[in-house]
């Protein structure tokens, strides 16, 4: 019984000294808490363009990708960059598509909301026309018959823009809202005497144009002129034969304007999706290409929209170590844990060292307790012995030992307990000494 009642009062003091740095603890897990990420969801939107498209074929390139990691992103077509743009304000989607200049082209006030990821490819701007004489500045088509994209396509702001700049209106009668296959057929039947097109060298309607009989492609001698003007747009050359050695298409090299494809994110997409998706970009968008060195893409290349945190932190340094050597969901749950594990050890550590103080100081209080009431009656003696009180004072000293036995100190401490009882026996020696002389004073 006795064995049983020393444990209950040891764990009793254990837990006298734990319960602060429990709350301690507890308020730095909370706080901690607040910091955490929730867990990422497993479905996420992507807005592209048509299904005939680049940047559909991209999106699906990336599904296959993430979908090795648990997560599902659905693809959805649209009419264009500026549909992508409206549905990432809306909150229709959380990843789309935006052709470089088309944020410049809206002028919009505040685009805070939306982050770039960089862009992943360029895109070329072709300028097909149909004359006798060689055109190289675009203000040479004005009074022409001219397709500049349908309507909401990013293509058709790109267009404006640099015919704009060219003093060619935009509300001009002979801008034509055609595009794509539909453009090169009006171009080859002499509908139309130019077009743009914003579409990669391998497109079909490209390679369609290319090899159109009275259709060239217009070099811009102006090309670094507009890229000062245009930051969004870079100079690229298409080589001379490149097209057919045989027949020598083109002729010359040609220089031409690009824009870029960009991949644009709601700000509240998760940071660990945010980063699988770059993973993604790099694997479908980094190797070499017609007008692109391996490597160059992904990159912030269209400064239109802010880059995001996490996607600087990628160019600078790639996938976090967890994700490089974990599957997906478990870096994730390794990096959630360890930002709120983190904090609660550091604020632990000193806790834990502080507590054996505090535990002994607690178990040897209760003996101080009783030091303080022997000291009290010692110096009460020593000053004011009173023989008529003699058996009062033999009490208080057997109560002062009862109130330590009483205490129940664990055994690591009986050393205190019976050092204690020592000094009492010290004190009431000293008792029997003041009463013996006073006999002997009798």
């Amino acid at each position: 019984m006795d064995k049983l009642r020393a444990k209950f009062v040891s764990l009793r003091d254990l837990l006298a000294t734990a319960w602060p740095i429990v709350l301690i603890t507890s308020i730095g897990f909370v706080v901690a808490y607040q910091f955490v990420e929730p867990a990422p969801p497993r479905h996420m939107t992507i807005s592209t363009g048509g299904e005939t498209g680049a940047y559909h074929a991209y999106a699906k390139r990336y599904a296959q990708l993430l979908a090795a990691s648990g997560v599902t992103l659905e693809v959805r077509t649209s009419a264009g960059s500026l549909q992508n743009l409206e549905r990432l304000k809306k909150g229709e989607a959380d990843i789309a598509f935006i052709q470089g200049g088309v944020q410049e082209s809206r002028n919009s006030d505040d685009e805070s909301e939306l982050l770039s990821l960089g862009s992943v490819s360029y895109e070329p701007v072709w300028v097909f026309y149909r004359s006798d004489t060689r055109i190289d500045k675009l203000h040479q088509l004005s009074g022409q018959r001219i397709a500049v994209g349908e309507e909401g396509s990013g293509i058709r702001g790109l267009a404006l823009q640099m015919l704009e700049a060219n003093e060619i209106a935009a509300n001009s009668r002979n801008l034509l809202p055609v595009a794509g296959l539909n453009a090169a057929e009006a171009l080859q039947q002499g509908q139309i005497d130019a077009a743009f097109i914003v579409a990669a060298q391998e497109a079909p309607v490209v390679q369609v144009l290319l090899r159109s009989p009275g259709v060239r492609v217009m070099s811009f001698s102006q090309a670094d002129a507009y890229v000062r003007r245009f930051p969004f747009l870079s100079k690229i050359v298409l080589p001379r034969g490149v097209v057919d050695l045989v027949r020598d298409t083109p002729p010359r090299d040609t220089i031409l304007l690009a824009t870029t494809a960009n991949v644009i994110v709601r700000d509240s997409l998760h940071p660990a999706l945010v980063s699988l998706l770059l993973q993604a970009m790099s694997e479908v968008n980094g190797k070499s290409g017609f007008f692109q060195r391996a490597g160059e893409f992904p990159a912030y290349k269209d400064h239109s929209f802010e880059l995001s945190d996490e996607a600087k932190r990628y160019y600078k340094s790639g996938p976090s170590f967890l994700q490089r050597y974990l599957p997906f969901w478990i870096a994730v749950l390794v990096e959630r844990l360890f930002v709120l594990i983190l904090p609660v050890i550091i604020l632990l550590l000193p806790l834990l060292k502080v507590a054996p103080s505090i535990y002994n100081w607690r178990v040897r209080s209760k003996i101080f307790r009783c030091y303080g009431d022997l000291k009290f009656l010692e110096s009460e003696l020593r000053q004011s012995y009173d023989p008529s009180r003699h058996a009062e004072y033999l009490v208080r000293l057997d109560r002062i030992e009862e109130d330590a036995y009483s205490r129940n100190i664990p055994r690591s401490f009986s050393d205190l307990f019976y050092t204690l009882r020592e000094h009492i026996n010290l004190v009431r020696a000293e008792l029997l000494q003041l009463a013996s002389r006073h006999e002997a004073s009798i």
